[in-house]
């Protein structure tokens, strides 16, 4: 089976769907954007996964090729109306874990590709409308090892700032360690009305 095209993937879904109400919202659709145009391409949708003693799920799991998608769909407010359905997203902020688990998603696609669960490559999908995401932000914040803004190379070991705290990491560690080197790119998705209404996504191809 071809290699999966997901930047054309994305850019049909868009022509569709160019807002979400949630992120459950977005993975069922790009799941089944996927299974409706590709040949042949089954998808499942939270695929579980034994490691360490615990299960995991993995948001999109295409059996026919062993490929692997974790998705991540963060908003800022905007209420807009699309083709006569309303949509009002909200201002889910946390920036700091939301970059973090986006980090961990790919750090989890690498760990089932060496494992040899799943195929290479695997992808990592985030879509958002807010604009802190691929722009850089100012130094010394906690969570500077795991910005994913416009033009970085992501790899190697990360961390929080010393300066985080104790409930800031709780779940969620002191230490990601990716193994490949990815230079992020943020490609446009949608613009509709309003203030918060440019859409953007970031799609790691994870090998």
């Amino acid at each position: 089976m071809a290699e999966l095209d997901i930047h054309g993937v994305m850019a049909e879904l868009a022509k569709r769907r160019p807002i979400f109400h949630s992120e459950a919202d977005f993975q069922f659709a790009l799941a089944w954007r996927i299974a409706t145009t590709r040949p042949n391409c089954e998808v499942r949708l939270e695929k579980p996964f034994r490691r360490d003693d615990k299960t995991r799920y993995l948001d999109i799991w295409l059996p026919t090729s062993r490929t692997a998608m974790e998705l991540k769909y963060c908003t800022r407010d905007l209420s807009v109306e699309h083709h006569g359905e309303a949509f009002a997203l909200k201002n889910q902020a946390a920036h700091d874990l939301r970059r973090y688990d986006f980090i961990a998603d790919i750090v989890r696609i690498e760990s089932l590709v060496s494992q040899g669960c799943a195929s290479s490559p695997g992808y990592a999908v985030f879509l958002t409308n807010d604009h802190l995401y691929w722009q850089p932000g100012q130094p010394g914040t906690i969570d500077e090892a795991f910005r994913l803004h416009e033009g970085r190379v992501l790899g190697g070991a990360l961390t929080w700032a010393k300066h985080a705290s104790k409930s800031t990491k709780r779940g969620r560690g002191d230490l990601l360690s990716v193994r490949g080197s990815y230079e992020l790119r943020w490609k446009p998705y949608w613009s509709l009305p309003g203030e918060h209404g440019d859409f953007r996504y970031l799609a790691v191809k994870v090998e």
